[in-house]
């Protein structure tokens, strides 16, 4: 039952009938109830004359109040000619102004609660027996139209602020997705482009010891191939996240700032000598962990892709509320490197500025070249 009441309360066409069906009834067992002596029972006429009455509201979500206003007048004469139910008359311009009230703003609304004035005493007066009586009929019909008036700004002023609220919870939405997007991309930088650096330089030792010193050879390609497994369990979980897959593994890196000397394991197998000085960083949050872990890495990437350089020293430490991340090469600095504008360094900018930290690098003042980070704790999520 509640759901055939629900389809027709959506459907216009019985929208617009249903006072033309609901109020007439109500107006002629008003005019039974009022009636006297001096005056007839209901007649066929009256009944009649509350169908006809009525009629125009049909048309009120089409031409609105204004239009309807000489009609509506003229009908509420009528229905009080034929049948004069001095109570329940109000209610045909009271339909129409909650109408109006629900779909025009609010400027609409104040002057149709001033049209409605003149229009009301029009209907009233070939009726009233006496001043007091137009007076008093009068400002009791005007309460109840401004009232309709009142409830359809309500009820207009609900849906606007549904309508701001989803918009609203659209635009948080786009917004994480456009994060989750940005961190998705970052992750895929990450793993693939330290993974591919890390392979393309192992190849190539092993490529040139292949003949002259074949272990040295089969050492590296040991390395590029637990660096390739770990690189596609990495971008496994990454597709799997995208794809909507829950059992996919979680997206954030698993490793943190306790875990470099893995990362430091890829570089001296390429040759490049570096000295890790972590201190001892006691309890921090996750996110400060993923932040320095992928920082280190993508430095430490930058230092095999573009740095030429044969020693890197990487320090992490804490000093009060934040993780001081550094990571200095002796290599050729800028040259061929990205100069900040790229997906790496704008990417470690990212991480650090998204627990309210900073980043910055650029050539070292003794050569080579410096990124250095502050991770705030306080802001880490």
């Amino acid at each position: 039952m509640c759901g055939v009441l629900a389809r027709l309360s959506r459907n216009p066409t019985v929208v617009a009938w249903a006072p033309v069906v609901l109020l007439p009834p109500l107006l002629i067992l008003d005019g039974a109830l009022s009636g006297n002596d001096d005056k007839p029972g209901v007649t066929l006429l009256g009944v009649v004359a509350a169908y006809v009455g009525c009629l125009p509201l049909v048309l009120r979500a089409r031409w609105g109040f204004f239009k309807l206003a000489p009609l509506l007048t003229a009908g509420v004469l009528l229905v009080l000619f034929a049948l004069e139910p001095g109570n329940t008359v109000v209610l045909i311009p009271m339909v129409a102004l909650v109408q109006l009230a629900i779909e025009r703003d609010r400027r609409h609304t104040l002057l149709a609660g001033i049209a409605v004035i003149p229009c009301v005493v029009i209907s009233v007066l070939p009726f009233a027996d006496d001043t007091s009586e137009l007076v008093s009929v009068v400002l009791r019909n005007v309460a109840f139209c401004l009232l309709a008036l009142a409830i359809g700004a309500v009820v207009r002023a609900q849906k606007e602020a549904m309508a701001r609220a989803v918009a609203a919870r659209e635009a948080d939405t786009r917004r994480k997705l456009g994060e989750e997007r940005l961190r998705i991309a970052r992750e895929v930088h990450d793993v693939v482009a330290h993974a591919m650096v890390a392979i393309n330089v192992q190849s190539g030792v092993a490529a040139h010891l292949i003949d002259a010193d074949p272990e040295q050879a089969r050492s590296a390609l040991r390395e590029i191939k637990a660096t390739s497994g770990e690189a596609l369990r990495d971008l496994r979980a990454t597709l799997g996240v995208l794809r909507g897959d829950e059992d996919a593994a979680p997206l954030g890196p698993s490793s943190g700032l306790g875990d470099l000397d893995e990362l430091a394991g890829a570089l001296r197998a390429a040759g490049v000598d570096v000295r890790l000085e972590v201190e001892d960083l006691g309890p921090l949050p996750a996110a400060v962990h993923a932040a320095g872990y992928r920082i280190v890495q993508e430095s430490l990437t930058n230092v095999l892709r573009h740095a030429r350089a044969s020693r890197a020293e990487v320090l992490v430490a804490r000093e009060g509320g934040d993780v001081r991340v550094e990571v200095t090469d002796d290599g050729i600095g800028g040259v061929g490197a990205d100069d900040g504008s790229g997906n790496g360094l704008r990417g470690m900018a990212e991480r650090a500025a998204a627990l309210e930290g900073a980043l910055v690098s650029g050539p070292a003042p003794g050569g080579g070249w410096a990124v250095r980070a502050r991770l705030p704790l306080g802001t880490a999520p």
